[in-house]
């Protein structure tokens, strides 16, 4: 199944294997997923699931998405997303409402991880694009993290976009793909995921199968 969930990054701390090695990993919150909406294929034309995670206070609802949850018989959450399914027989066992259980990722499993990076604010271009820093001697004055020459000739006389230069850093939406999870800890309904996700302590993350192992995209 195709279907994901919606998590909260706790932070980062390290496992250790029995053979003793250290393993840095990722602690995932994924407690009260519930179903907001489920549609199918005779209905909207395709199959999903759609799901909230976390609380909100009633006064920062709007009077749409409060009559939506209403309809789905469940609290206001922080977060909506939608889960595609491959059928509609997939969807037979959820009902609005009900609570999508951990169990949906096995220790060992891989899967992506969706989430908002970091923002760095305004950056240059030798922190944002990596570029090298001038020579600090034979007579350079004041540029050394100068980006250089961005001008071109007559022809074309203007800048292409997409040039690298300096600009916000971060914040941006950023999926990394084939990450292990290590642990499933059904009591506490934490993930424990292998290496670093993108965004900070107490940010959501999205949490679904992976689509590409071994380099070939899954059907």
């Amino acid at each position: 199944m195709s279907l994901g969930l919606i998590g909260r990054k706790i932070g980062m701390t390290r496992i250790f294997t029995e053979n003793g090695d250290s393993l840095p990993v990722t602690i995932v919150d994924v407690s009260q997923n519930r179903v907001t909406q489920i549609k199918s294929r005779d209905k909207d034309g395709y199959s999903a699931i759609q799901l909230t995670y976390g609380k909100r206070r009633a006064v920062r609802v709007n009077k749409p998405q409060t009559g939506h949850y209403s309809k789905a018989g469940t609290e206001a959450g922080e977060l909506i997303k939608e889960f595609r399914v491959d059928s509609d027989e997939e969807l037979s066992q959820f009902e609005n409402g009900s609570n999508i259980e951990i169990n949906i990722f096995q220790e060992g499993q891989k899967v992506d991880i969706s989430g908002i990076t970091i923002g760095k604010g305004y950056a240059g271009t030798i922190k944002r694009h990596n570029f090298s820093a001038n020579r600090t001697t034979h007579g350079n004055s004041k540029a050394h993290r100068k980006p250089g020459s961005i001008g071109m000739a007559q022809d074309p006389g203007r800048i292409f976009p997409g040039k690298r230069m300096s600009g916000q850093m971060g914040n941006v939406r950023r999926t990394v793909q084939n990450l292990e999870i290590i642990k499933v800890d059904k009591g506490k309904n934490l993930l424990l995921i292998k290496g670093a996700l993108p965004g900070s302590k107490g940010g959501k993350v999205i949490i679904r199968p992976s689509i590409k192992l071994n380099g070939n995209v899954e059907k």
